[in-house]
């Protein structure tokens, strides 16, 4: 399997299809994509569906896909790696965004393809990209920082719209148990704040049945999913960052790095670097 590498640490290209020529493969960096005109089918992972006109897509590192063109189309393709933003010159701070997205980017749903909650949100994303590439043409000594600003204002609505889905789906549960995951997310490396008198104190429910009810809503217990949340995270960090297993275990609050890899493996049955070695499934 191909993994496409970045030519630089950002591009913006419009491509057109009559038909999709290219095989299968994965890429080393996110990307964006707004599909302009035509219709067909997109495959992520070995999930199909449509795409047509007005479509954005976000591809995480390491993901498979390809398109089956039904209908001449025009895309613009957003690529970027995790360096454009870790760059100290730019004033977005990337590693804030890409650790409120990490989990989401692990574990929302992909197979509905589109993820835009709001005609408004779409409207401006599409100006915003159009944007984008006109200032990557014609760039000058501002155009620098004028992309990496709108860059931001994309990926943020983009971070919105996949947690307000996953969060959502938590709700259709129980009316608060979407906001008691998203709280369980953003506070996942601060222990204190995931003892059960905290969380109880938090959603009003009474710490003698708090457990009780995070079972009865989740299908396991309160320690068993932070511990899976922690895991979700380290497949992302493992697969979309250059960070050390050292660097990850402190910031996910494990005891070392030692601790993290016999997680890992009792878990999953299988190391970190064969994890990392064995990629994501594929297109066929």
């Amino acid at each position: 399997m191909k993994v496409e590498e970045a030519q630089h640490i950002f591009e913006i290209h419009i491509e057109e299809f009559s038909e999709w020529r290219k095989r299968p493969h994965k890429h080393n960096f996110f990307e964006i994509v707004y599909v302009e005109e035509g219709s067909g089918r997109q495959c992520i992972n070995k999930h199909e569906f449509a795409y047509h006109a007005g479509n954005v897509f976000l591809l995480p590192p390491l993901d498979c896909h390809s398109f089956k063109v039904e209908e001449p189309s025009r895309f613009y393709f957003i690529r970027f790696t995790d360096h454009y933003f870790l760059n100290s010159d730019k004033g977005t701070n990337y590693k804030t965004w890409f650790d409120r997205m990490a989990y989401i980017l692990a574990n929302y749903n992909k197979v509905p393809g589109d993820i835009i909650s709001t005609d408004r949100e779409r409207a401006y994303i599409i100006q915003t990209v159009k944007s984008i590439y006109q200032e990557y043409l014609h760039g000058d000594t501002y155009s620098d920082s004028i992309i990496t600003g709108a860059m931001a204002s994309i990926l943020n609505i983009l971070a919105r719209s996949i947690e307000k889905r996953y969060v959502e789906q938590g709700n259709d549960t129980e009316r608060r148990f979407g906001e008691i995951l998203r709280y369980i997310h953003t506070h996942i490396s601060d222990s204190d704040a995931l003892r059960i008198p905290v969380l109880s104190e938090q959603f009003g429910i009474s710490s003698s049945y708090f457990s009780e009810y995070f079972k009865k809503q989740a299908g396991m217990s309160l320690n068993e999913y932070i511990m899976k949340s922690k895991l979700k995270l380290v497949e992302t960090k493992v697969l979309h960052t250059d960070l050390t297993l050292k660097e990850i275990a402190h910031e996910l609050n494990f005891s070392d790095s030692s601790h993290l890899a016999r997680t890992f493996k009792n878990t999953y049955g299988m190391t970190i670097k064969a994890f990392k070695q064995s990629g994501q499934m594929c297109c066929a």
